[in-house]
């Protein structure tokens, strides 16, 4: 499984050596962009989107002019999430409109990020609730004309605050044989899921860092915002992964 750091940290790209997450929020506030070191991935940003607005306040032509940009001016970007719509019930709530609309839009935009501009790497998203939603939405893909079991990655989206359930292993394996990316899913549910993911990204570092000491020779306050304990978090629990998905239960994180 491929392990990515997330952060907002733009000025990391062309610091580090691992593969990264970012959002386009952080990035489209940038009038000069790094150019990365590593490979790093792009989440859509779809989560403050919909939650600060109720709806997408940019057009699919304005993503893919920053999409493209971010591919010419950093390069080494490995996929773009589609500007999907969240599915938790809170979120319908926001929006006023049902799970079903949700997906349909979600589905279009995919649709229509990849007639425009066929040549960016996006990655087409999956949304839900329950597990027979997930269904449905993969069957909406099929119908616009996406195979999703053809797809080097599929994103898996609504699922975030779910680890601790034993929904999110019930709606992985109803996935299979589907290469899976699990948005900000927490090391626990990655412990439980991830001999089904090919992919999975966290910023749980930060929220760890914020709540304990800064490491030794750290001057600031705590690491939420520091590239030493962001690295030294991820080895730790790349570690801890790697043992947990050959030994599953007989493990437990302890960060």
């Amino acid at each position: 499984m491929r392990f990515y750091l997330g952060t907002s940290k733009v000025g990391w790209l062309d610091r580090v050596n691992v593969p990264l997450f970012l959002s386009r929020r952080s990035l489209e506030v940038r009038k000069t962009l790094p150019r990365a070191t590593a490979a790093w991935a792009l989440d859509s940003g779809g989560f403050s989107e919909i939650s600060l607005h109720g709806r997408w306040t940019l057009d699919a032509a304005g993503y893919i002019r920053q999409v493209r940009r971010y591919q010419e001016e950093i390069g080494g970007m490995e996929w773009a999430a589609c500007q999907d719509w969240m599915c938790e019930p809170w979120m319908l709530a926001h929006t006023g409109l049902s799970l079903a609309e949700h997906q349909r839009r979600t589905v279009a935009n995919a649709v229509e990020l990849r007639d425009r501009a066929p040549d960016l790497p996006w990655m087409p998203v999956l949304q839900g609730w329950g597990r027979d939603d997930y269904l449905r939405c993969w069957e909406l893909y099929e119908r616009a004309g996406i195979a999703l079991a053809e797809e080097a990655l599929v994103g898996l989206g609504s699922v975030c605050r779910r680890q601790h359930t034993r929904e999110l292993p019930s709606i992985v394996e109803a996935l299979s044989p589907l290469h899976l990316h699990a948005f900000g899913v927490k090391l626990t549910g990655i412990m439980s899921v991830g001999h089904r993911l090919a992919s999975s990204d966290s910023m749980a570092w930060s929220f760890h860092a914020r709540r304990r000491p800064p490491l030794a020779g750290c001057s600031h306050r705590n690491c939420a915002n520091c590239l030493r304990y962001a690295l030294w978090w991820r080895e730790r629990a790349l570690r801890q992964i790697e043992q947990s998905l050959s030994q599953p239960r007989q493990l437990v994180f302890a960060l």
